[in-house]
């Protein structure tokens, strides 16, 4: 089975406006940029995100919040994006803000099946406003709802035809956790290679869960923030 498509523009051409998505990434590290730009480039609108954070002004997921294309996100992080810093206290986005642990397992509960789970985490807190409070042998804990969405857009390093992935380093963070809550998991890699090449013990997600392949066009390595101490004369 080939999951390959030509392109980025291809590989997200069925993405509505309204549709709901889930971003990997972690800062601007694993973040499959050439699907965002294909995004960008058709502008839709409406869109309810799911990711980490929103990356950095300019770049990324950044491009999204600054063409106006996000109805609402739901994330961990708000990180250096000084745009969505603006208009999440203006009130102009409808933004929450998960920590990121408990959005980490509502996203892997989404992808097994599991409905809901019960933490600790955010118990006499904000986080806790509206949500079911139960006590398990003398302590309280929420119930949090699992995160599904209708597309995930996720960034390999290296994958095969019938969609095994592999992730390099800081890149195995959000993304394959949201290729299995995906409904229609898109993965953009750097390297293609043929069915059988991949160790077996490396691949982390199997391409049960991916439905689209594609190889990214352009791959920058970034620095999301770099501070420079003067040279001693």
């Amino acid at each position: 089975m080939n999951k390959v498509v030509a392109s980025s523009d291809a590989a997200v051409a069925d993405i509505k406006d309204g549709a709901s998505i889930m971003i990997g990434g972690f800062g601007i590290c694993g973040v499959p940029d050439n699907l965002i730009t294909a995004l960008v480039r058709r502008k839709v609108m409406g869109l309810r995100t799911i990711a980490n954070n929103v990356g950095i002004d300019g770049y990324g997921m950044g491009l999204m919040l600054e063409t106006g294309m996000i109805a609402s996100h739901v994330g961990s992080y708000v990180g250096e994006n000084r745009r969505l810093e603006e208009v999440m206290l203006s009130g102009a986005l409808d933004v929450k803000l998960v920590p990121q642990g408990t959005l980490a397992e509502q996203i892997r509960a989404g992808g097994a099946g599991i409905p809901a789970f019960y933490t600790p985490t955010g118990v006499g807190t904000v986080v806790a406003e509206g949500k079911e409070v139960r006590e398990f042998d003398g302590r309280f804990y929420l119930l949090e709802r699992a995160l599904t969405a209708d597309f995930a857009l996720v960034k390999a390093w290296k994958g095969d035809r019938m969609g095994n992935l592999i992730y390099r380093k800081t890149a195995r963070n959000f993304n394959p956790m949201m290729a299995a809550a995906g409904k229609i998991t898109i993965a953009e890699i750097e390297h293609l290679v043929e069915p059988g090449e991949l160790d077996p013990d490396q691949i982390v997600t199997p391409g049960i869960y991916v439905q689209r392949v594609v190889v990214g066009e352009h791959f920058e390595k970034r620095i999301e923030k770099r501070t420079l101490q003067p040279r001693s004369a």
